[in-house]
């Protein structure tokens, strides 16, 4: 639809979304169970409402309820829904269907599962136009421009492809095609931009943004990233347990929160700025009440450090606390003095001197691997050299596609390196591949993965899937094996009581417990954590980190942390090494590279991250996807996206890892003092145009 059709509909009075007293059970063991609590809200007419709160507390079955899609053994017990207007619940099940093929649509986590792995995608956005009755060809040819709206730059070749030969955000911008190809009036998010990296989530939330602006769509999203809830929103929710317990306009709730548990998601936040060896982050204490718990008080109780008795017996009402902003806490006034759960002492201390004198733990020299596909050399990864020192963290951050996983599985010796390439634990060379180390390197080099559900043997107790790796990598057996297991569970603040329990029966963050328990049960120097809390809540991510600082320096274990997430990085990182198609582009310490003069990619990344502290810096977008690892750019393989272009120098030649302050090195062709009066700016891309050229040490735009 056209901006000028979209503006000349009739507008719509009623609001998009209207839940009011909902109340939802889920039918579990023959017994119903309540999911939702009496929740009530209204999304207005081009409005765009978050609904923030830990997994389990409902945020997606009162989506999933919105559109009457609740699974079998669920239903809507009281309450009402009404979409733009219509009794949803009074609705026939073929009116419903139309209702959702024609005025709802829903962007899900996982845009890769989301769409049909044996459509090409072309033909999967034209269906939505054949729904609505519209001819073969005309389809296709409506499905290339709403490609194109999305901002995808070649829609004629992407509409020939698979889902799985595109990325993780090309496939996002396809099914948020294919939502709003129907001029929706309710579009439904349910976490976007989870599995996102830094760059192509700013993508996608800009995208939806501009496509809210132009077809006047009202959005309901679910996110547990309050970053992006304060960035995308202009109402929220705080849900838990089923209730909401805080509503106001969003710069309202996160800038004056008024209630216990709204303050302590706040705090779980690693703040612009924070470090481990500034203080642990907080955390909440205990856990989510069980699926259908009677609570007949506050539902916050249990978990609230301001809880009195009358939080325990009578059910606070929402308080109206001025602008708009209500809060169902009964002491909504002392909310913001709530008591701290975790101590506030750093979790590490500043190393002595004389420790950088130490052999590295692990050193690398001209790591490289290359893959061969269909006839082609994949380099992905490109001479890669750095160490690690006992004790310290390098965090790995980039784009995906980058080469971070790569390079942790060539050090873990999961893949073999190309010849030439030379990998060092304590000054010693290890063999590229795992089965020809000895036992004592094994151990040294463990690995915490992101997804704990796939990293765990379901099927295993919690006592077996440890206790085999305290066998395999120490030969601990019989009373010293218990011993060690129970110091060990204790150690990651894991109940022991749940010994025997198989890791279904645990929540997300006590899984990856289990699984740090197993990545340290040899006792290793260096752990690779590859986005061990990116699908976690930040309450649980808070506790993961406190635990991984507070490992660090009882063990002296080095890590090397990969994540997305650049403030985790930064909480948690001593130093960072940023890459881009297998090249180190920047490396230095932490703050260092966090602050300018910093890389022209790292500049950009770190621009698209949003702060719930609002001191984001101007946005910077980095146009095109990351090029093939199978033909990369002549030069500097960073140019065709560079908002800092020079000029031809950078087509030609390939800027060696240098370094430009003691301890800091890049690789650009700009030395440290002309990118510091750069950065005092943000890049005009009108003027900094890698396909145009440019001169060198251009003025920054004023």
């Amino acid at each position: 639809m056209t901006q000028e059709l979209a503006t000349s509909a009739p507008v719509s009075t009623a609001n998009a979304l209207e839940l009011e007293d909902l109340e939802v059970e889920y039918k579990v063991r023959g017994a119903w169970k309540k999911v939702l609590r009496g929740v009530s809200l209204s999304i207005a007419p081009g409005e765009s409402y978050g609904l923030v709160g830990e997994s389990g507390c409902g945020k997606s079955t009162a989506a999933f309820a919105a559109l009457n899609y609740l699974p079998r053994n669920g239903r809507v017990s009281s309450g009402s829904i009404h979409v733009a207007g219509k009794d949803l619940l009074a609705m026939s099940d073929a009116d419903v269907r139309t209702l959702r093929s024609t005025q709802v649509s829903m962007v899900y986590q996982n845009p890769t599962s989301a769409l049909n792995p044996t459509i090409h995608i072309g033909d999967q956005v034209a269906e939505v136009f054949t729904l609505q009755g519209v001819g073969g060809s005309e389809a296709q040819d409506r499905a290339k421009a709403m490609l194109q709206k999305v901002q995808i730059s070649d829609p004629t070749g992407v509409m020939g492809r698979y889902p799985h030969q595109l990325s993780g955000g090309m496939n996002q911008r396809v099914v948020i095609a294919m939502a709003l190809a129907k001029d929706p009036t309710l579009l439904m998010l349910d976490e976007p931009t989870t599995g996102l990296d830094a760059t192509v989530e700013a993508e996608v939330l800009d995208l939806v943004a501009a496509l809210r602006q132009e077809f006047g769509t009202s959005v309901l999203f679910i996110s547990h990233n309050l970053d992006v809830i304060l960035r995308m929103c202009d109402k929220v929710g705080v849900l838990y347990a089923g209730r909401v317990v805080e509503q106001g306009t969003v710069d309202e709730v996160f800038h004056n929160p008024r209630h216990p548990y709204t303050v302590g998601l706040l705090r779980c936040i690693p703040r612009a700025g924070a470090r481990k060896d500034q203080g642990r982050l907080d955390t909440i204490p205990g856990f989510l009440p069980g699926l259908g718990e009677t609570l007949p008080g506050c539902v916050f109780a249990d978990r609230c450090a301001l809880v009195q008795d009358v939080c325990r017996t009578d059910e606070p009402p929402l308080y109206d606390v001025g602008a708009g902003h209500i809060s169902r806490c009964h002491f909504h006034e002392q909310a913001q003095d709530l008591p701290r759960n975790t101590s506030p002492v750093a979790v590490t201390e500043e190393r002595p001197a004389e420790s950088s004198d130490r052999v590295p733990v692990i050193s690398t020299r001209n790591v490289r691997k290359t893959f061969h596909q269909d006839g082609h050399e994949v380099r992905a990864v490109e001479d890669i050299t750095f160490t690690l020192a006992p004790g310290e963290t390098l965090g790995l951050v980039g784009e995906s596609g980058s080469g971070k996983t790569t390079l942790a599985r060539l050090l873990l010796g999961l893949t073999t390196p190309d010849e030439g390439s030379v990998v060092e634990l304590d000054g010693v060379p290890v063999a590229g591949a795992i089965g020809k180390r000895d036992r004592e390197q094994v151990r040294s080099l463990q690995i915490v993965f992101q997804n704990p559900d796939a990293a765990l043997n379901r099927r295993f107790s919690i006592k077996r899937i440890i206790g085999r790796a305290l066998t395999m990598l120490m030969g601990t057996r019989g009373e010293q094996l218990d011993t060690r297991l129970r110091d060990l569970t204790h150690s990651v603040r894991f109940d022991v009581r749940l010994i025997r329990a198989k890791p279904t029966q645990l929540s997300g963050g006590l899984k990856q417990r289990v699984a740090i328990a197993r990545a340290f049960a040899g006792d290793p120097k260096i752990v690779v954590c590859d986005e061990p809390t990116s699908a976690l809540d930040v309450s649980v991510q808070a506790a993961i980190l406190n635990l991984l600082a507070e490992l660090q320096v009882k063990n002296d274990t080095a890590y090397l942390f990969i994540s997305h997430d650049l403030g985790v990085v930064r909480y948690l990182s001593d130093r960072i090494a940023v890459l881009y198609l297998g090249r180190l582009m920047e490396l230095g310490a932490a703050e260092t590279v966090f602050g300018p003069p910093q890389h022209p990619y790292t500049e950009a990344l770190l621009s698209a991250v949003p702060h719930v502290d609002g001191d984001e810096r101007p946005r910077i977008k980095l146009t095109g996807e990351i090029p093939s690892h199978a033909d990369p750019p002549s030069g500097c393989v960073f140019h065709t996206r560079c908002p800092r272009y020079i000029g031809d120098i950078c087509k030609t030649e390939e800027p060696e890892l240098k370094e430009v302050e003691p301890g800091h090195f890049w690789r650009c062709h700009y030395d440290v003092d002309e990118l510091r009066t750069l950065q005092q700016s943000a890049p005009d891309t009108s003027v900094v145009d890698s396909s145009a050229g440019g001169t060198r040490g251009a003025e920054p735009p004023a």
